[in-house]
């Protein structure tokens, strides 16, 4: 497959992780969970959140419509690419290995929801793992 329509499909999945995680904190219940924290680190919690989300909307924007540029092989495309492979194979190993979901696996639709994402986490890092590796060349 063509390695810029590739990046460019995988840029659309942030879509459904952006909107997984805007319906996060409803779903398991975190306002009331982190009431009872401090004021410092309820706000930190937020600040983290936001900046995350704010880095998914960059890695979506960029990968769409810098894809030519990521496919391409330069090396600091190379380098971009490489990270975002280490950054969601991270991010699939703390989902598989650390968090523990089953409390919140409550309905099918939930578990539909975490299959997705799984998914995603997995490819994610095969799209940029390939661009990095492949580097421009047909």
């Amino acid at each position: 497959m063509n390695t810029m329509l590739l990046l460019k499909l995988a840029s659309l999945t942030y879509l459904g992780l952006l909107a997984a995680g805007l319906l996060m904190p409803r779903v398991v219940g975190l306002p009331e969970h982190i009431r009872s924290l401090p004021k410092f680190i309820r706000q930190l919690f937020w600040v983290y959140y936001t900046f995350i989300g704010l880095c998914l909307v960059s890695f979506g924007l960029g990968t769409f419509f810098l894809a030519d540029e990521l496919a391409a092989g330069s090396p600091l495309a190379r380098a971009v690419c490489g990270f975002l492979t280490v950054f969601w194979t991270v991010r699939f190993t703390a989902g598989t290995f650390v968090f523990d979901l089953h409390p919140y696996l409550t309905s099918t639709w939930r578990r539909v929801g975490l299959f997705a994402a799984n998914l995603v986490f997995t490819a994610l890092p095969f799209v940029y793992g390939w661009a990095a590796l492949k580097g421009g060349r047909p």
